[in-house]
């Protein structure tokens, strides 16, 4: 019987920890800050939205859904090969679901359900922004910080990323990441608004990747 008992610990703790371990992080989230300002030494960069993207993540308990969200336009400035200023407007409406195939009826039900005003209200609020505040070393990590704005709240998000330049272009990879999206008052099925959800809840947590590729203006 303790040998069965150690077993079952054993087993629950490797499941804990894979689940942690395969968690993103969540972004350090706090009140908006002042937008970084251009110097007369940078080197403007303008977005190419064909190559740039963002990847979503959520989660429930009985699973999770992934896909993608264009990027509308943005701009970048870059000091040396530090980013020194930027924004970019990211498209609400293109929000895709790639885990279930584009014929079956689920996948139109969950993208039409993700823009309506139970999410991201894609009507009322068609693009989210993002603008850079601040780029710095921490860790030996470079930590992109800036103003994240979904539907009419804004806050400022720092986040991991690797910033590589070929020729004319660069490209901006974050690591994944999560943010908490009751802090931008996405409420539907958020247990931190709704106490009797029971196993019908939706995580808070949602996972994002950013990939942005600019090209020398």
């Amino acid at each position: 019987m303790k040998n069965r008992f150690l077993t079952i610990l054993t087993l629950a703790l490797v499941v804990t920890f894979a689940s942690c371990k395969d968690k993103a992080q969540e972004a350090e989230t706090t009140e908006a800050e002042a937008a970084a300002e251009v110097t007369e030494v940078s080197t403007k960069y303008l977005v190419d939205t064909e190559a740039s993207t963002i990847m979503w993540k959520g989660f429930k308990p009985t699973g999770s859904h992934v896909g993608n969200i264009k990027i509308e336009s943005g701009v970048f400035t870059m000091n040396g090969d530090a980013i020194e200023s930027g924004s970019f407007l990211i498209d609400m409406a293109s929000i895709n679901v790639t885990d279930i195939p584009a014929e079956d009826e689920g996948n139109a039900k969950l993208a039409g359900h993700l823009k309506s005003p139970d999410f991201f209200d894609v009507e009322a609020f068609p693009a989210s922004a993002f603008e850079v505040t601040s780029f710095t070393s921490e860790n030996g990590k470079m930590m992109l910080s800036g103003n994240l704005k979904m539907k009419d709240v804004e806050n400022n998000i720092s986040i991991p990323v690797m910033v590589s330049e070929n020729n004319d272009t660069i490209t901006i990879t974050s690591e994944s990441f999560s943010v908490d999206r009751s802090k931008w008052n996405i409420k539907y099925g958020s247990k931190s608004f709704f106490d009797d959800l029971g196993d019908k809840f939706i995580n808070d947590d949602m996972e994002l990747q950013i990939k942005i590729t600019a090209n020398k203006a």
